[in-house]
C-alpha cells in the first residue's frame, strides 16, 4: 500500500534527515520542505522526527495531506532515493519508556509456566493495565544486533544469560506533550499519540526470574529493546480499529474508553527464516488509550518521543504467542529450528517480528518489521 507513507531517518554522505517511505525508495522530506513541496515549519529540517512529532495533530495531518498530493505529482521523482542506498537509524529521540503486560494469554501462559498450582493471572490484573518502567537509552532501531546479557542467574552464580528471549509488541510513539499534574484520559489518545512502531523486548529470562519478586523486571528486560525503523502514523490506521475485548470487571470511570477499540495489527514471528509464531494484536485486553490513560493518571506528564509498549503480544493458541517462552512452555517442548532442537536463543539467531493492517477497501498496511540477531561476547 504506497499511501501508507511511514516515517523514518536515513543517514547518507555523513548526513542525517528525515524520511518518509515509497515502496523500496524514501522520499527525503528534507529536500521536501526546502523546495516547498512540504510545509512543516522547518520541523522536517530537522535531523530527527522530534521536532516534527513535537508539532502537533494539525501539522501531523497538514503534512500527510501535502504528501499524499506529492506522490502523485511529477515533483516526487527528485525527491526519491533509492532504500538500498541508505543507512536506516533510530528515527526519534526515545524519552521515556513504558512496558505494559495487556495480554490476557500472555499472562496466564506465564503464571501456568511460573507459577503452577496458583491462579495464572494476578487478582489486580483485570482492574489496571499492569507496566513498568524501562530503559530509554537501550531502545535500539531494527538491525542492531543483541549482545547476549550476563548477570545474577541463580543465588551466587554470575554467567551469561542461557535462557535469552523475544518479546513481540506494538509500540506507540508520544508527539505532544502534555503538562505535569493532568493526567491524559482515553478520549485524548489521538491528541498526543503520533504513531505506532514494532517493539522486540529482548528478555533474559533467567536473570529475570531471579530478580523480579518483589519489584519486577530490571536488568532481565534493560539491556536492548529493538523498535522498527519506521513509524506508522495513527492516520494510516484509520481502518484497523476493532472493537476489543470485553472486559470483566468493568474498569474505573479514568480507564473507561468509548468507543473501546483495539488494533487489527496481524503479526508474524520468524525464527532463523522460520515463521514460528502469528500473534493477534487485536486480542490485547488493554487498548492503547487506556495504557495511555494510566501512565498518566498519577499527574505523570508525557514528553516528546516517549514510548510506550503494549508488552508481549500473544493470542489463545500455541502458534499464536509473542515469546519462546511460551512457544517451548518454558523450555520443556523444544522447536525444530535449522534442523535442530531448540528453546531459546543462541549466538548468530536471528528474529524478525513484522505486521500488516487491514486498509481501505480490502487494502493491507505493512507496518514494516524489527529485526535482531544475537552475539555472544
Amino acid at each position: 500500500m504506497l499511501d501508507h507513507l511511514p516515517y523514518g531517518v536515513f543517514r547518507r554522505t555523513g548526513e542525517t534527515r528525515c524520511a518518509a517511505r515509497w515502496g523500496d525508495h524514501l522520499i527525503d522530506l528534507h529536500a521536501a520542505e526546502t523546495r516547498g513541496s512540504i510545509s512543516a515549519g522547518g520541523a522536517l529540517l530537522a535531523p530527527t522526527l522530534q521536532k516534527f512529532l513535537a508539532a502537533g495533530p494539525d501539522i501531523w495531518q497538514r503534512v500527510r495531506r501535502e504528501l499524499l498530493d506529492l506522490v502523485s505529482s511529477p515533483a516526487l521523482a527528485e525527491l526519491l532515493v533509492p532504500l538500498s542506498e541508505v543507512e536506516l537509524v533510530l528515527p526519534f529521540e526515545v524519552a521515556d519508556y513504558v512496558d505494559f503486560y495487556s495480554s490476557e494469554h500472555h499472562a496466564s501462559n506465564v503464571g501456568r509456566i511460573f507459577r503452577p498450582g496458583q491462579p495464572p493471572v494476578p487478582p489486580n490484573w483485570r482492574h489496571l493495565p499492569i507496566g513498568y518502567h524501562g530503559r530509554a537509552g537501550t531502545v535500539v532501531v531494527s538491525g542492531t544486533e543483541i549482545t547476549r546479557p550476563s548477570g545474577l542467574l541463580s543465588p551466587g552464580v554470575v554467567g551469561p544469560c542461557r535462557r535469552l528471549d523475544i518479546e513481540a509488541e506494538v509500540g506507540f510513539v508520544v508527539g505532544t506533550p502534555s503538562e505535569l499534574g493532568t493526567p491524559v484520559p482515553p478520549e485524548d489518545f489521538a491528541r498526543h499519540v503520533f504513531g505506532v512502531v514494532l517493539v522486540n523486548d529482548w528478555s533474559a529470562r533467567d536473570i529475570q526470574a531471579f530478580e523480579y519478586q518483589p519489584l519486577g523486571p530490571f536488568l532481565g528486560k534493560s539491556f536492548a529493546t529493538s523498535v522498527s525503523a519506521w513509524i506508522t502514523p495513527l492516520a494510516a490506521l484509520a481502518d484497523a480499529w476493532v472493537a476489543a475485548p470485553t472486559q470483566d470487571p468493568p474498569v474505573v470511570d479514568h480507564l473507561a474508553d468509548s468507543p473501546h477499540l483495539g488494533l487489527d495489527l496481524r503479526m508474524t514471528v520468524t525464527w532463523n527464516g522460520a515463521e514460528v509464531s502469528r500473534p493477534p494484536f487485536a486480542s490485547m485486553y488493554w487498548t492503547p488509550a487506556q495504557q495511555l490513560a494510566h501512565l498518566t493518571s498519577n499527574g505523570a506528564s508525557l514528553r516528546t518521543g516517549d514510548l510506550f509498549a503494549s508488552g508481549t503480544v500473544s493470542g489463545p493458541e500455541r502458534n499464536q504467542v509473542g515469546s519462546f517462552l511460551e512457544l517451548t512452555w518454558g523450555g520443556t517442548e523444544p522447536r525444530e529450528i535449522s534442523g535442530e532442537q531448540r528453546t531459546f536463543l543462541e549466538a548468530g539467531d536471528e528474529v524478525l517480528i513484522s505486521a500488516y493492517a487491514p486498509g481501505p477497501d480490502g487494502s493491507r498496511v505493512d507496518l514494516g518489521s524489527v529485526a535482531g540477531k544475537i552475539r555472544d561476547n
